[in-house]
């Protein structure tokens, strides 16, 4: 079969010619319906060396997997032949305590895998068929469209959990910014209009991704640049913002979400970059929190589609064959997409 994968740090993506997997005991292979092509891949792409993780290409690209159960390994169960389904990304060990409640994004054992989820060190969803290593990381998709649900289990998933620790916060009468309405920036909005009443204010340099935010449900947009933060401080009366969200992550950003926080505000990077903010006494408003995430759980994986298979959340899908995905990588690199580009290998 085709696959999309990645040889060497610092390369370019190739299609190769791979053996279909076959499943052994507890695992399950998938048709692929759709894999998104995500930003954080492009890190991969370009800015990994060897020695940085603990695992090297060769490995199929596509972290963002969905399809449809196509064999069983001996010994799994409660799955069918045929069942539309999503892959939760990030494969932990299974075991610890953060896995045994479905955080497999913080397993505790994390370094001593030999991977971090597919398309991440193991064969990921960029080909005709996936290999699941355990049935736990498969979710029942009901009718939702898998093309359409790929992108959900990061591009929804992960702004969902920034969002859903920040809640609290969120009460009516409250200020969100979301910097960046990309593949996650775009969901995070529609996310934010869907579990809180908070005023949404979301920010970016390009004009088709400010009125992708406003189709989204945010209330303002704000293009990036030097009168950004005076502007969310107009908007704001002044007050700043009870929760930003950085979906982008470089230096700019991160002094833009500092800028317009306010005193007892959460600021998360969502956004993975190599940048850094001083935090300290005087560059943070008073009790400001600072955090980034990674991914989200199991369990807010199954609240997402539940999202979207009530109509809360939908994601902007621009769909490609397989043989098109290194154009699609170049693409995604020249800021191209609003919204999710999603491969198609069937």
């Amino acid at each position: 079969m085709k696959a999309l994968q990645i040889t060497a740090w610092k390369s370019a993506p190739q299609l190769r010619d791979v053996a279909e997997p076959d499943p052994g005991p507890g695992q399950v292979v998938i048709r692929v319906a759709g894999a998104g092509a995500c930003h954080s891949d492009l890190h991969l792409l370009h800015d990994f060396e060897p020695g940085m993780m603990p695992w090297n290409p060769p490995f199929t690209l596509g972290h963002e997997n969905a399809g449809w159960v196509h064999a069983l390994g001996d010994g799994v169960s409660g799955f069918d032949i045929g069942e539309p389904v999503a892959v939760y990304g990030p494969w932990g060990c299974g075991r610890c305590k953060r896995c045994q409640v479905g955080m497999e994004n913080y397993c505790e054992r994390a370094a001593e895998q030999p991977a971090a989820g597919g398309g991440l060190g193991y064969d990921g969803g960029m080909a005709e068929f996936m290999l699941v290593p355990a049935a736990r990381l498969l979710v029942s998709l009901g009718d939702l469209d898998p093309v359409a649900a790929a992108p959900l289990t990061d591009a929804a998933l992960t702004p969902y959990h920034a969002i859903k620790r920040s809640l609290p916060r969120l009460t009516p009468g409250a200020t969100a910014v979301a910097i960046g309405i990309g593949g996650l920036g775009h969901m995070g909005v529609q996310l934010l209009r869907a579990l809180c009443a908070a005023r949404i204010i979301a920010v970016d340099t390009r004009a088709e991704a400010l009125q992708l935010a406003l189709d989204s449900g945010a209330d303002h947009a704000v293009v990036s640049g030097d009168s950004a933060a005076e502007e969310i401080s107009e908007l704001t009366k002044g007050v700043g913002a009870d929760v930003v969200l950085d979906f982008v992550g470089v230096e700019a950003t991160l002094a833009l979400a500092a800028s317009v926080a306010r005193p007892l505000s959460d600021i998360t990077v969502v956004g993975i970059s190599d940048a850094s903010y001083p935090f300290g006494f005087f560059t943070v408003p008073y009790e400001a929190s600072m955090a980034t995430t990674y991914w989200g759980s199991r369990p807010e994986l199954m609240e997402v589609l539940e999202l979207a298979r009530l109509g809360r959340i939908q994601t902007e899908v621009h769909r490609f064959p397989l043989v098109e995905a290194p154009q699609v990588y170049e693409r995604l690199a020249a800021g191209e997409f609003t919204g999710r580009a999603v491969i198609t290998p069937n």
